[in-house]
């Protein structure tokens, strides 16, 4: 058969073909009569209006059987192995029927025994059955052996007007650094995701007259010039759903962590509109973060953005993630997205979240520093559309950490400076800050009406050096509800974490903390701020009132009450008894170095001894005066029992 094919690869089909008319070339695996496809050929011509073609017809054994027609940049494919690959797709969206309740929430999780031979026999089946395209130019094609010219002539003119199967073909006309020109896909749509002839994938990010610029996702090595691609008409998509929660994936969705396929009925486009004004609510619900500065400080809504910014090396990552940790009962879903770290840094930070339990309800979505910089770039758009899927389908509350969107920002540039793209200040394109405007508004607070989620962002910068009048620090800055900026001079001098007071700022305010947290922490920034500014006048002399003595040693006590250990983090019941001791003036009588020991022995001495305070603290919505005396009674039990236990200080107070 392939001999007859080569020896007549060409063929006239009217009478009136012309030698410089359109080509029309069909691959065969070899399975059809000749002159079966030849009537195919002229049923195309017919129903596309082509009087003059010149028709090529080509053997292609991969094709299993079937084939495929190419005319002026489409393809329509018709071939057992272009259905085999619809089908393989298809199937792999659908889920196990009986591992999900009706709201699409897993029961429990999923192992080899949950999925025995008849029943994965069944599943198959069952989405085999509902597969929703038409098979009979394909994987029934022996049929067409049976058929008379005019059945043959129906089934081809239907399968051709309904356009089923059709593609558009583009030409790769040059390839470098990750990106590729290619000429051809003269509908292509901004965003499209384009797959190559070796399997690659990419975006199409410039539309230009004569080309368009297609950013490279996956097998960037794998693509040569002259290589053809297709366009998928969909965008950039990623898997959604309860069975992300406890894995790790790329930016595509792909699970990285060894633990088998994502089972999913459903994606997302990376890139959709942020809630309008009308479907937001206002932000008045507490996100605990269990560190003690910031929800006293810098407290956190549900729905708000805020910035955590700083220095390499300063503890930013750390009060993310025990901001994670901290949701362990909270009923919030956390996602994480660490983008242009070393792969072995994820892989400790997945450990640790194992390790504290909270991988149970985190989603990481990795773009790694071995990823190419278009990884990079859609990696926070990704997690954005799986916590949008928690927050808009599922109603729940959701935390996404974009860690960090300096190296975010620098691999747009990257790209931006590839596609030619003319470059603004610091060399960054012109809409860097449309970049993560569009990627931030997407957390909001949504309206009861929209079932009230939330989706609560804590994107992360580093700066250079302090400065944080630099180009994206400037402009994340702007965008966000506040930020919580982290010194280096006060993380090495042991202020951990190392949050100044003086230049971090929440814009919700108050509105996002409890009535407990804000009575006790009222005068907490004002104190730090007299103690700082007493401390700095202290060093021109040695003679001090009593009243600067009392402020500074204030100041340090508070100083050492907002120190905190990585991972460790408060309820808000321990905050409140903390905070108000601490105001009170209740520390004072103690070294410096004694601080910690103490409140930490009181916190647990009064969970032991009077467990209706943390009780009736639960909630924080009251701090009466009875709660008040209650503290003041278990705190003067606890400190005699203290001095009695450490004798060196009953002389001294």
């Amino acid at each position: 058969m392939s001999n007859n094919l080569s020896e007549n690869n060409e063929s006239k089909v009217t009478g009136k073909a012309k030698s410089r008319g359109p080509s029309l070339r069909i691959e065969t695996a070899g399975d059809i009569p000749e002159e079966k496809l030849t009537r195919v050929a002229a049923k195309f011509a017919e129903v596309n209006e082509i009087e003059d073609y010149r028709l090529s017809i080509e053997p292609r054994e991969d094709l299993i059987g079937g084939f495929i027609i190419y005319f002026q940049g489409s393809r329509y494919d018709y071939s057992v192995k272009g259905q085999l690959n619809r089908i393989g797709a298809y199937i792999k969206r659908t889920r196990s029927f009986d591992a999900f309740d009706e709201s699409g929430v897993s029961k429990k999780a999923l192992s080899k025994e949950d999925f025995p031979v008849t029943k994965v026999k069944t599943d198959l089946e069952k989405a085999i059955n509902s597969f929703p395209e038409s098979h009979f130019l394909s994987i029934d094609n022996i049929e067409i052996f049976k058929l008379s010219d005019d059945e043959l002539d129906k089934r081809v003119e239907d399968a051709f007007i309904s356009r089923e199967h059709k593609d558009e073909i583009g030409r790769v006309s040059a390839i470098s650094d990750g990106v590729a020109s290619v000429t051809g896909l003269s509908n292509c749509m901004l965003g499209e995701l384009i797959a190559f002839a070796s399997g690659a994938t990419g975006i199409a990010m410039n539309l230009e007259k004569s080309k368009v610029g297609i950013v490279l996702l996956t097998g960037e090595d794998t693509v040569v010039e002259s290589m053809t691609c297709k366009r998928t008409m969909t965008t950039c998509s990623v898997p959604v759903g309860m069975g992300l929660l406890g894995r790790v994936v790329d930016a595509l969705g792909h699970p990285i962590d060894g633990k088998g396929v994502i089972r999913y009925t459903e994606e997302r486009p990376i890139e959709s509109k942020a809630p309008t004004i009308i479907q937001r609510a206002p932000v008045n619900q507490p996100l605990f973060t269990g560190i003690t500065a910031i929800d006293a400080l810098t407290p956190i809504g549900r729905g708000q953005r805020e910035l955590i910014i700083g220095d390499r090396q300063t503890g930013k990552t750390s009060i993310a993630l025990d901001a994670i940790i901290n949701q362990k009962n909270e009923n919030v879903i956390c996602v994480y997205v660490p983008i242009g770290q070393k792969m072995a840094n994820i892989v400790a930070t997945a450990g640790l979240l194992e390790k504290h339990g909270a991988m149970d309800y985190t989603v990481i979505v990795a773009a790694s520093a071995s990823e190419s910089a278009a990884m990079q770039y859609i990696a926070p758009f990704s997690a954005c559309a799986i916590a949008e899927k928690f927050m808009y389908d599922y109603h729940k509350d959701v935390l996404i950490v974009y860690d960090d969107l300096s190296k975010h920002a620098q691999a747009y540039r990257a790209i931006s400076l590839l596609l030619r793209r003319p470059p603004g200040r610091e060399a960054y394109p012109g809409d860097v800050f449309y970049l993560h405007s569009r990627l931030l508004e997407r957390s909001a607070k949504l309206s009861d009406e929209l079932g009230g989620g939330s989706i609560t962002a804590l994107p992360i910068v580093e700066t250079q050096g302090n400065d944080i009048s630099a180009y994206i620090p400037t402009n994340v800055i702007s965008i966000t509800d506040g930020q919580i900026y982290l010194s280096p001079e006060l993380f090495f001098s042991g202020q951990r974490p190392a949050v100044n007071v003086g230049l971090s700022v929440s814009r919700v305010g108050g509105a996002a903390q409890t009535k407990a947290i804000k009575k006790v922490a009222g005068p907490l920034r004002i104190s730090l701020a007299q103690a700082r500014e007493m401390a700095s006048f202290s060093q021109f002399g040695s003679d001090l009132d009593e009243n600067t003595q009392l402020q500074i040693k204030r100041g340090v006590v508070l100083n050492e009450v907002l120190k905190q250990e990585r991972f460790t983090p408060f309820t808000m019941a321990s905050e409140v008894v903390l905070l108000y001791c601490a105001t009170s003036d209740k520390f004072n009588f103690l070294a410096t170095e004694d601080i910690t020991e103490f409140y930490t022995d009181l916190l647990n001495d009064i969970k032991l001894r009077h467990p209706n305070i943390f009780e009736e603290l639960t909630d924080g919505e009251v701090f009466t005066d009875e709660i008040k005396s209650e503290i003041d009674s278990a705190y003067e039990e606890f400190k005699e029992n203290f001095l009695a236990e450490h004798e060196e200080y009953v002389e001294d107070y």
